[in-house]
């Protein structure tokens, strides 16, 4: 990795964790509003950003209180959510795969930890993740995009 890509991954990690931290109280539990998530959108641009998010997500998790399951859970569908936004980075699907994979993964320990059910806890995650990622993380790509075109334009 260039050591442009590792400053990155680490920039991206960092804000992630600064991110949550400060607004900790919504950003854990079944009823969270996790603004940090506007950056799941990232791989879109940076492939970078995939280990960048899982360690982000990681290290916030640390300190959500929420143990292990969420530490790792978490974690692993954040990767895997990062692994479909760079998949599909060229499709509508990028926005799509941290929502409904967040949605539906989360949603499984968080309504057991909460004896909340299943399907409501869906719906508020989904909802919640769709908010950020199409108001915050859409017009993040497509303002970084621009950077990228007029940069481009310059060299």
């Amino acid at each position: 990795m260039k050591a442009k890509h590792l400053t990155r991954a680490a920039l991206i990690a960092g804000l992630y964790v600064i991110i949550t931290y400060i607004l900790s109280p919504i950003s854990f539990g079944p009823i969270q509003f996790r603004v940090s998530e506007a950056l799941t959108v990232l791989p879109i641009l940076y492939p970078e950003a995939i280990p960048a998010l899982f360690i982000g997500v990681f290290l916030s998790n640390i300190i959500g209180g929420l143990g292990m399951v969420d530490i790792l859970g978490g974690s692993l569908v954040t990767l895997l959510a990062a692994y479909g936004t760079y998949y599909f980075r060229d499709s509508f699907i990028a926005y799509l795969s941290p929502i409904l994979l967040n949605g539906l993964l989360i949603s499984i320990y968080l309504h057991l930890l909460f004896a909340i059910p299943y399907w409501l806890t869906v719906i508020q995650i989904s909802i919640s993740e769709a908010v950020v990622v199409l108001f915050l993380g859409y017009p993040l790509i497509r303002v970084l995009k621009k950077r990228r075109a007029s940069r481009k334009q310059i060299r």
